[in-house]
Protein backbone atom coordinates (compact mmCIF):
# COMPACT_ATOMS: atom_id res chain seq x y z
CA UNK A 1 0.00 0.00 0.00
CA UNK A 2 2.51 2.77 1.08
CA UNK A 3 4.86 1.49 -2.29
CA UNK A 4 1.80 2.28 -4.35
CA UNK A 5 1.21 5.67 -2.52
CA UNK A 6 4.10 7.17 -3.30
CA UNK A 7 4.83 5.65 -7.02
CA UNK A 8 2.90 8.22 -8.73
CA UNK A 9 5.17 10.82 -6.78
CA UNK A 10 8.65 9.12 -7.69
CA UNK A 11 7.53 8.87 -11.07
CA UNK A 12 6.15 12.30 -11.07
CA UNK A 13 9.60 13.29 -9.65
CA UNK A 14 11.45 11.36 -12.09
CA UNK A 15 10.21 13.29 -14.87
CA UNK A 16 10.39 16.63 -13.49
CA UNK A 17 13.90 16.00 -12.32
CA UNK A 18 14.80 14.87 -16.51
CA UNK A 19 13.03 17.72 -17.52
CA UNK A 20 14.70 19.87 -15.13
CA UNK A 21 17.91 18.51 -16.51
CA UNK A 22 16.80 20.33 -19.81
CA UNK A 23 15.25 23.18 -18.84
CA UNK A 24 17.63 24.49 -16.10
CA UNK A 25 21.08 26.36 -16.31
CA UNK A 26 24.42 24.52 -15.74
CA UNK A 27 24.45 23.94 -12.05
CA UNK A 28 26.66 22.06 -9.54
CA UNK A 29 26.18 18.23 -10.22
CA UNK A 30 25.50 17.95 -6.14
CA UNK A 31 22.68 20.45 -6.05
CA UNK A 32 20.65 19.65 -8.78
CA UNK A 33 16.73 21.01 -7.47
CA UNK A 34 13.95 20.98 -9.77
CA UNK A 35 12.35 24.49 -10.86
CA UNK A 36 9.18 25.00 -9.24
CA UNK A 37 7.66 25.47 -12.93
CA UNK A 38 9.14 22.46 -14.53
CA UNK A 39 7.72 19.60 -11.51
CA UNK A 40 3.98 22.30 -12.43
CA UNK A 41 4.42 21.29 -15.88
CA UNK A 42 5.15 17.54 -15.17
CA UNK A 43 1.93 17.01 -12.74
CA UNK A 44 -0.23 18.82 -15.30
CA UNK A 45 1.20 17.23 -18.49
CA UNK A 46 0.56 13.82 -16.05
CA UNK A 47 -2.89 14.51 -14.35
CA UNK A 48 -5.26 13.43 -17.95
CA UNK A 49 -3.87 9.74 -16.31
CA UNK A 50 -5.52 10.24 -13.49
CA UNK A 51 -9.40 11.49 -14.68
CA UNK A 52 -12.14 9.91 -15.19
CA UNK A 53 -14.61 11.50 -17.28
CA UNK A 54 -18.51 10.37 -17.35
CA UNK A 55 -18.65 9.48 -20.94
CA UNK A 56 -15.32 7.82 -20.48
CA UNK A 57 -14.65 8.55 -23.76
CA UNK A 58 -10.30 8.53 -23.59
CA UNK A 59 -9.89 7.85 -27.37
CA UNK A 60 -9.08 11.41 -28.88
CA UNK A 61 -5.71 13.25 -27.32
CA UNK A 62 -6.10 15.47 -24.46
CA UNK A 63 -5.41 19.03 -25.21
CA UNK A 64 -4.16 20.53 -22.85
CA UNK A 65 -3.92 24.47 -22.78
CA UNK A 66 -2.45 27.46 -20.76
CA UNK A 67 -4.43 30.79 -20.02
CA UNK A 68 -2.08 33.39 -19.14
CA UNK A 69 1.88 31.69 -20.64
CA UNK A 70 4.08 32.30 -17.95
CA UNK A 71 7.02 29.73 -16.88
CA UNK A 72 5.36 27.25 -17.36
CA UNK A 73 4.63 27.58 -21.37
CA UNK A 74 8.34 26.73 -21.79
CA UNK A 75 8.14 23.61 -20.18
CA UNK A 76 4.73 22.49 -21.22
CA UNK A 77 5.99 23.08 -25.05
CA UNK A 78 8.87 20.79 -24.00
CA UNK A 79 6.89 17.91 -22.47
CA UNK A 80 3.99 17.99 -25.71
CA UNK A 81 6.74 16.46 -27.87
CA UNK A 82 6.26 13.07 -25.49
CA UNK A 83 3.20 10.66 -25.67
CA UNK A 84 1.00 10.95 -21.94
CA UNK A 85 -0.42 7.90 -21.32
CA UNK A 86 0.39 6.16 -24.18
CA UNK A 87 -1.07 8.98 -26.50
CA UNK A 88 -0.10 11.95 -28.44
CA UNK A 89 -0.72 14.94 -26.50
CA UNK A 90 -1.83 18.28 -27.93
CA UNK A 91 -0.82 21.52 -25.95
CA UNK A 92 -1.14 24.98 -26.63
CA UNK A 93 -0.89 28.12 -25.09
CA UNK A 94 -3.93 30.41 -25.61
CA UNK A 95 -4.93 33.96 -25.32
CA UNK A 96 -8.76 34.30 -23.86
CA UNK A 97 -10.96 31.53 -23.19
CA UNK A 98 -12.70 32.51 -26.54
CA UNK A 99 -10.09 30.12 -28.16
CA UNK A 100 -10.24 27.11 -25.51
CA UNK A 101 -12.74 25.39 -27.39
CA UNK A 102 -11.16 22.42 -27.86
CA UNK A 103 -9.27 22.25 -24.42
CA UNK A 104 -9.65 19.35 -22.04
CA UNK A 105 -7.68 20.61 -19.70
CA UNK A 106 -6.84 23.95 -18.67
CA UNK A 107 -4.01 25.33 -16.65
CA UNK A 108 -5.02 29.16 -15.55
CA UNK A 109 -1.99 31.30 -14.70
CA UNK A 110 -1.16 33.46 -11.92
CA UNK A 111 -1.15 36.22 -14.27
CA UNK A 112 -4.95 35.87 -14.33
CA UNK A 113 -5.45 35.68 -11.11
CA UNK A 114 -7.57 38.85 -11.02
CA UNK A 115 -9.69 37.82 -13.07
CA UNK A 116 -10.28 34.88 -11.74
CA UNK A 117 -13.81 34.42 -10.72
CA UNK A 118 -14.96 35.89 -14.42
CA UNK A 119 -12.99 33.11 -16.05
CA UNK A 120 -14.14 29.98 -13.39
CA UNK A 121 -17.93 31.29 -14.34
CA UNK A 122 -17.29 31.57 -18.35
CA UNK A 123 -15.69 27.79 -17.59
CA UNK A 124 -19.34 26.72 -15.60
CA UNK A 125 -20.67 23.78 -17.70
CA UNK A 126 -17.86 23.92 -20.37
CA UNK A 127 -16.69 19.78 -20.39
CA UNK A 128 -12.79 20.57 -18.79
CA UNK A 129 -11.01 20.19 -15.88
CA UNK A 130 -9.79 23.63 -14.44
CA UNK A 131 -6.12 23.49 -13.04
CA UNK A 132 -3.90 26.82 -11.68
CA UNK A 133 -1.32 27.50 -9.11
CA UNK A 134 -3.62 30.66 -8.08
CA UNK A 135 -3.76 30.61 -4.51
CA UNK A 136 -7.53 29.51 -3.53
CA UNK A 137 -8.14 28.40 -6.71
CA UNK A 138 -9.91 25.19 -5.44
CA UNK A 139 -11.85 27.22 -2.92
CA UNK A 140 -12.67 29.29 -5.29
CA UNK A 141 -14.29 26.77 -7.85
CA UNK A 142 -11.54 25.62 -9.88
CA UNK A 143 -10.96 21.71 -9.56
CA UNK A 144 -7.04 20.91 -9.22
CA UNK A 145 -4.47 23.67 -7.79
CA UNK A 146 -1.03 23.05 -7.22
CA UNK A 147 0.34 24.62 -4.19
CA UNK A 148 3.51 24.81 -2.76
CA UNK A 149 3.74 22.75 0.39
CA UNK A 150 4.39 24.68 2.92
CA UNK A 151 7.60 23.80 4.01
CA UNK A 152 8.67 25.37 0.64
CA UNK A 153 9.29 22.05 -0.40
CA UNK A 154 7.54 20.63 -3.46
CA UNK A 155 4.10 21.22 -4.48
CA UNK A 156 0.85 19.92 -2.82
CA UNK A 157 -2.41 18.71 -5.21
CA UNK A 158 -5.34 20.44 -3.92
CA UNK A 159 -8.55 18.78 -5.24
CA UNK A 160 -11.94 20.64 -4.85
CA UNK A 161 -14.04 17.19 -5.75
CA UNK A 162 -17.67 19.24 -5.66
CA UNK A 163 -16.63 21.44 -8.71
CA UNK A 164 -15.74 18.11 -10.45
CA UNK A 165 -18.13 16.19 -10.10
CA UNK A 166 -20.66 19.06 -11.11
CA UNK A 167 -18.21 18.61 -14.61
CA UNK A 168 -18.89 14.91 -14.71
CA UNK A 169 -15.49 14.47 -13.50
CA UNK A 170 -13.94 12.10 -10.84
CA UNK A 171 -10.30 11.42 -9.97
CA UNK A 172 -8.29 8.29 -10.12
CA UNK A 173 -8.44 6.77 -6.14
CA UNK A 174 -4.59 6.72 -6.69
CA UNK A 175 -4.04 11.03 -6.83
CA UNK A 176 -6.84 11.41 -4.36
CA UNK A 177 -4.85 9.73 -1.80
CA UNK A 178 -1.90 11.87 -2.51
CA UNK A 179 -3.95 15.08 -2.65
CA UNK A 180 -5.86 17.02 -0.05
CA UNK A 181 -9.13 17.69 -0.82
CA UNK A 182 -10.94 21.13 -0.59
CA UNK A 183 -14.17 22.29 -0.04
CA UNK A 184 -15.31 25.49 -1.17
Amino acid sequence: MIGRRFRWRRVAFALAASLALGLASATPADSVAVPEPALKAVLFFKLPQFVYRADGDRSPPPGLCLLGGGPLHQALERLARAPADGRPTRYRAIASLDTSADCDFLFIGRAEAASLDVHLRRLTGRDLVTVSDIDGFARAGGMVEFALRRDGEGVQILINRKAAQRQGVEFNAQLLRLARIVEP
